[in-house]
């Protein structure tokens, strides 16, 4: 019998980042536009409300065509150019791992093309052979909304079915590249927050369908196929290889014992399952099947897809963790009878960042258990972090309440590696400040690397090491034994 008392001495400490949030040179080397390009700073928006949800196709033009926006994301903070010196930091901090996505507009900017972008391809060489060199272990994305503008203008998104293929090629030659070097792959990012990010997620306008929920639906199951389709080719190829999945935690508390407030809980957390019930089990859930059916919503599911996921199910589960959520039926008044996202409402027991989410440590340990219970998968924590507003005074930042945020968590992934939950590593989110990914704000920072750069690009750029980067390099000499 196991009997975990902290964390193994194989857990793979380290950080996650984006390359769509970092890496700038959008239109570099051969580079075609991405989604997460289109997304215009706003300094008037309001900070708790996601700034890239929806997109019409007016919209899209719009950014396409303009030339006076400021488009954070297309700049990053230049890690295109700055990688070799950025990873130097996270040398210095211990990282076993780095978590990091690839820019599909990066290796195919036309998509459709045979043959990929040779320039693209010897970036991320020469990027994946660095994070290597620096003593790293590398954990690729393969999707991490990147999608190429080409599958929105020319497919309508994920909802086209040819776009499965396109995806299949893309992932097939990034494992037919790096499957010596990169052994844990995560297919898509956050595959769950259709809901909350379609447009970022499916890549469709939600002015150019006629029925907006069947597209994202129909998108995120051929997300499922293709994410098949690649652990598929690997075992084929016998590549010694993981391919995980990702969810973005949405796992929510009744408001009270109230038994529609637990039921509606109940079926919004459903919800949050759902995607990995069918890439863990190999099949959609009796719930899903229904909800469909009452919504009149028509997935194209073939046989040979059936077949497909329930042959070639997932290795782990990546998770994303930042807040917990409460429901109520108070706001949801007909969400008892239904299976859609309910609203969340504030958690009175709970503090929350300017950014309104809640700060639960406790809910961690919750969801994550949760997940182990249902599915005994190993899991990687892909994201946590504290966003929050930093001062940079004496070159240095004293980010305590970030310390403090992290510490708690760490406090409860101990507990589940007690309960005997199989926890592969913690990947903080951001180590190196970069492009907020709802808010399209650089001053929303998580990293333990502060960079000198505001919501509109302004400033030196510069480095500067902050008072959690000495915290977490003791947390990692320690292995987790000196939070």
């Amino acid at each position: 019998m196991k009997n975990m008392k902290g964390f193994p001495q194989n857990f793979l400490w380290g950080g996650a980042i984006a390359a769509n949030q970092i890496e700038g040179a959008w239109n570099e080397d051969g580079k075609s536009i991405g989604l997460s390009d289109l997304f215009i700073y706003r300094p008037e928006a309001d900070k708790s409300k996601l700034h890239s949800a929806n997109m019409t196709q007016a919209e899209v033009d719009f950014a396409v065509n303009d030339k006076d926006g400021y488009y954070p994301k297309r700049h990053g903070i230049d890690f295109y150019h700055s990688y070799k010196d950025d990873l130097k930091y996270l040398k210095e901090m211990g990282f076993k791992t780095l978590r990091f996505s690839i820019n599909w507009a990066r290796i195919f900017p036309n998509v459709e093309d045979y043959t990929p972008n040779k320039k693209g391809l010897e970036f991320y060489d020469n990027f994946i052979d660095e994070v290597i060199k620096n003593g790293m272990e590398p954990i690729v994305t393969i999707l991490h909304y990147e999608i190429p503008l080409y599958i929105t203008e020319k497919y309508q998104g994920w909802k086209h079915k040819d776009v499965i293929d396109l995806y299949e090629k893309y992932g097939q030659t990034l494992l037919e590249r790096y499957h010596g070097k990169v052994k844990y792959w995560i297919a898509i990012n956050q595959i769950n927050l259709l809901h909350i990010e379609p447009f970022l997620s499916i890549g469709t306008c939600i002015d150019t369908v006629e029925n907006f929920e069947e597209a994202k639906y129909q998108g995120v199951h051929n997300q499922i196929v293709g994410s098949a389709l690649l652990k598929k080719f690997a075992k084929e190829q016998g590549y010694d290889i993981q391919m995980g999945t990702m969810l973005a935690d949405l796992t929510a508390y009744p408001e009270n014992a109230h038994p529609d407030n637990v039921l509606l809980a109940m079926k919004h957390n459903r919800l949050n399952y759902f995607y990995t019930d069918v890439q863990f089990r190999g099949e959609y859930p009796g719930y899903i099947t229904r909800f469909f059916n009452e919504s009149e919503i028509d997935i194209k599911i073939t046989a040979e897809e059936e077949a497909l996921l329930k042959e070639n199910t997932l290795d782990f589960l990546a998770v994303s963790y930042y807040f917990s959520q409460m429901v109520s039926m108070e706001l949801n008044k007909e969400q008892h009878v239904s299976y859609s996202y309910s609203s969340a409402k504030k958690n009175p027991f709970l503090e929350v960042s300017p950014w309104g989410w809640a700060i639960d440590s406790k809910g961690f340990y919750n969801c994550l258990s949760q997940y182990w219970d249902r599915y005994q998968k190993p899991i990687l924590i892909a994201e946590n972090g504290l966003g929050m507003y930093d001062k940079l005074e004496n070159e240095t930042v004293n980010d305590d309440y970030r310390i403090e945020y992290i510490k708690d968590h760490l406090i409860q992934l101990k507990e589940c590696i007690k309960d005997g939950i199989e926890i592969m590593g913690f990947c903080a989110w951001g180590p190196i400040d970069l492009v907020s990914a709802s808010t399209q704000e650089m001053e929303k920072r998580y990293g333990f690397v502060y960079v000198d750069k505001d919501n509109l690009g302004h400033g030196t750029g510069k480095r500067y090491r902050k008072k959690s980067f000495y915290w977490y390099k003791e947390v990692i000499e320690t292995n987790g034994e000196n939070l």
